[in-house]
């Protein structure tokens, strides 16, 4: 027996040593399965379920809980570090366990905060068509959003576009599933690291990835945010599902979020067979399942699946939804539920798990808190403005250019013409902290800071976004006739989610347009909104060589400009350096090649298009009975897009030769190999998007008539010949069969290198056996 006296003696120091010593958990050294074990026995009930919820910064440093996770507000990253500091600090000393929340935050083309680095939006970086760029930006991001105390980021979406109705369309970045799954990959990969890597761990001035919206939330009935989608498994698995499955198995994305709609009546957040079928046991995610804002809540006051708060987290809880966001109204009834009976304890351990082991992983009980001092030399630095621009520059589309009327040269001009009511305006698109003039380069100004002092600018304002006011438009007209040539900036307005000014200032010059793009704007048509087509066509009748530029965040259907414009830029919303970037391309200084990531519809009537269709999508036109024409099926239109996927032009040309394929006939264990020949044709510099696209001829199942397998950007000098390599294997011929098994039928396929969708410029025949 060991005497009281003796063990009074003993130092406390040492006593409290070998207290931390059997917290294992707080040991950096022990494996994370360990330490996720040591902490979850220690935790009570309420602690537990406290860590499935999520509050905001501002709020968490008043309360007693320690929640999982914690929103940053939007607002200036000085306000954001020192909110930062303040919660994490109370979590980590003040709650009785230390557990440190995983801050969130709005990365999706940049922080949604005042003092970050403004990038296009995700439309834009789509029509990048360049992986590489997007992980620069990525990590780029998460450089800056890490040092305001970020850890994880609300960001990238894999859903495809599909309808331009959709106000979302803008966040998105492609239609095709091999598209968005590169470029989205890519993202996860910047800001995230080394897919090998965080497998075990995460560098602190990188920040987890939260993969949006999970799944086929980008397909409503007609359009309308948060309505159902309608399509069956085949089209989900074939279409809706693969970027997903690429963030997960070759990006190890860390979190993924259930969409608001639902699929044949069951909302993501209750779907079983979304989120434990596919994700956990088809795909083997570990990461965990984060709700969207007020998702789990929707089950019961929105989709009506259950009667109350109570009943909708027993089915979140059973279909594997591991956090609630935004607020904790429906979770907080998961205590009562386990004391109940009705869920066991080991189903709340099971969501814990998945959490605890993300911090851990990410290192949050270690991870040094902000430190203001390094905010100015981390945040929105020259390099990181050039980056923005960079992108800027290799998103715009020329989508026209009659006569070679771009690029204008500047020494034949004395005077141009600035006209439109997004001339004079920064437009970022949903999902960003201001529109302030203050914050970046609108095109008036970059066209100023181009031409300098010698050519006069003159500008008009023509018209607004949207309403029926034609005041402006003599004023227009007068300036038109008083240039060499002009540039008309029409477009749209998007979400802003703060309503603070540059630097966290008070709102300067921001506009008062209502909005007309982003989340939950929605339209019923999409034709150029108010009288801004109108303001075009004032403007062309004086016959001054006229050139289009679109900044908005959804595709127009521009029939008319297409007939009519001699010039057309699509520069969707182009980030903090837009205005210095079209400039750039207008004058060319900067060659285009964006190419389309979404198919242009010719009406709203056209709806949906896009390139994968299978043959009968397209219709067969009957005249008196007999089959006439295929591919003609409107009374008076043709079902084609107007501007098809993959179509940009260029300031010079591009000769493809010598397609060659090394097997043509190949079996499951073997590889191909596709080469194709590039030359540039043209007098100046420019960058092509190589195409490879890949069209089954007979399965077992309807399939599309061409798929996109590769692509490739490349840079050639005039003259210059380049020789790109493509790998395929059978895995690029899978489908989904009758049986819904993914297989790869024997059969012969077509090889096609194209310039874009509709326009294939070689072809050879691949058999499969």
């Amino acid at each position: 027996m060991v005497s009281k006296k003796i063990f009074a003696i003993i130092p406390i120091a040492l006593i409290l040593s070998a207290g931390v010593q059997a917290q294992l958990y707080k040991n950096p050294k022990a494996p994370v399965q360990a330490r996720v074990a040591d902490l979850l026995k220690r935790m009570t009930l309420e602690e537990k379920v406290g860590q499935m919820s999520m509050s905001s910064l501002s709020e968490a440093s008043k309360s007693k809980i320690a929640y999982g996770v914690l929103e940053s507000p939007f607002t200036n990253v000085y306000d954001i570090a020192q909110q930062s500091i303040a919660a994490k600090k109370y979590s980590r000393e003040h709650t009785r366990l230390g557990i440190p929340p995983i801050q969130i935050g709005e990365c999706l083309h940049g922080q949604l905060s005042a003092g970050a680095t403004t990038f296009p939006q995700a439309i834009a970086q789509g029509s990048t068509w360049n992986p590489a760029l997007i992980e620069q930006m990525g990590a780029t991001i998460a450089y800056e959003a890490s040092t305001s105390g970020v850890d994880e980021a609300l960001s990238p979406l894999f859903d495809l576009i599909r309808d331009a109705r959709y106000g979302r369309v803008e966040e998105c970045f492609a239609e095709d599933p091999y598209l968005v799954g590169q470029l989205g990959s890519a993202f996860v990969r910047g800001m995230q690291g080394d897919p090998a890597k965080t497998k075990t761990s995460f560098a602190f001035d990188k920040v987890v990835c939260t993969g949006k919206h999970f799944a086929a939330y980008s397909k409503p009935i007609a359009g309308i945010n948060l309505a159902p989608s309608e399509l069956g498994e085949r089209e989900l698995r074939s279409m809706f599902l693969p970027p997903f499955k690429a963030a997960v198995q070759e990006a190890n994305i860390a979190a993924i979020m259930p969409s608001y709609n639902e699929i044949d009546g069951i909302p993501a957040h209750s779907n079983e067979f979304l989120l434990k079928q596919i994700l956990r046991k088809e795909w083997d995610f570990k990461g965990y399942v984060f709700s969207d804002y007020g998702g789990l809540s929707q089950l019961y006051n929105f989709h009506k699946v259950a009667k109350t708060a109570s009943d909708a987290a027993l089915l979140g809880i059973k279909a594997g939804v591991d956090l609630e966001a935004s607020r904790p109204d429906v979770y907080s009834h998961l205590i009562e539920l386990v004391k109940s009976g009705k869920i066991k304890e080991a189903q709340i351990d099971t969501a814990v798990t998945r959490i605890l082991t993300m911090k851990f992983k990410a290192g949050l009980f270690e991870k040094p808190l902000p430190d203001t001092a390094r905010i100015k030399s981390r945040l929105h630095t020259e390099e990181h403005i050039k980056l923005s621009q960079q992108i800027a520059e290799e998103s715009i589309i020329l989508l026209k250019n009659e006569k070679s009327l771009l690029p204008l040269n500047i020494s034949k001009l004395k005077s141009i013409a600035v006209i439109g009511p997004n001339a004079n305006k920064v437009q970022y698109g949903d999902y960003s902290f201001t529109r302030d003039n203050l914050s970046g380069v609108t095109v008036l100004e970059g066209i100023k800071q181009f031409a300098g002092n010698s050519v006069k600018v003159n500008y008009a304002k023509g018209c607004e976004l949207s309403g029926l006011d034609k005041s402006g438009f003599d004023e227009a007209v007068k300036t038109a006739n008083e240039s060499d040539a002009v540039v008309v900036v029409l477009g749209t307005t998007s979400v802003v989610w703060s309503g603070v000014g540059w630097n966290g200032q008070a709102p300067g010059n921001e506009p008062k347009d209502p909005f007309t793009c982003g989340e939950g704007y929605d339209v019923t048509d999409i034709n150029p909104q108010g009288v801004q087509r109108e303001l075009l066509q004032a403007v062309y009748k004086t016959g001054k060589p006229v050139i289009l530029v679109l900044v908005h965040g959804r595709p127009w259907s521009i029939s008319w400009e297409k007939e009519n414009i001699p010039a057309i830029l699509e520069a969707w919303y182009p980030g903090e350096k837009g205005g210095t970037a079209i400039a750039n391309i207008l004058f060319g200084k900067v060659n285009p090649s964006g190419r389309l990531n979404m198919s242009v519809p010719q009406s709203t009537g056209h709806i949906p298009v896009f390139y994968n269709y299978v043959n009968s999508a397209k219709g067969i036109n009957r005249q008196h009975g007999t089959i006439e024409k295929p591919g003609q099926d409107y009374v008076y239109s043709s079902t084609d897009p107007l501007f098809a996927f993959g179509y940009g032009l260029s300031y010079t040309s591009f000769q493809y030769d010598n397609l060659k394929v090394s097997k043509l006939v190949f079996s499951k264990n073997e590889q191909v190999t596709v080469s194709v020949d590039v030359k540039n044709t043209g007098a100046v510099t420019g960058k092509e998007v190589v195409q490879l696209y890949l069209g089954n001829k007979i399965n077992s199942i309807s399939t599309p008539e061409m798929s996109l397998t590769r692509f490739s950007k490349i840079a050639l000098a005039p003259g210059e010949v380049k020789t790109v390599n493509f790998t395929i294997s059978y895995k690029d011929l899978a489908i989904w069969n009758r049986q819904m098994k993914l297989v790869a039928e024997p059969g012969t396929f077509d090889v096609m290198i194209a310039k874009a969708a509709d326009n294939v410029v070689l072809k050879k025949q691949l058999e499969y056996r």
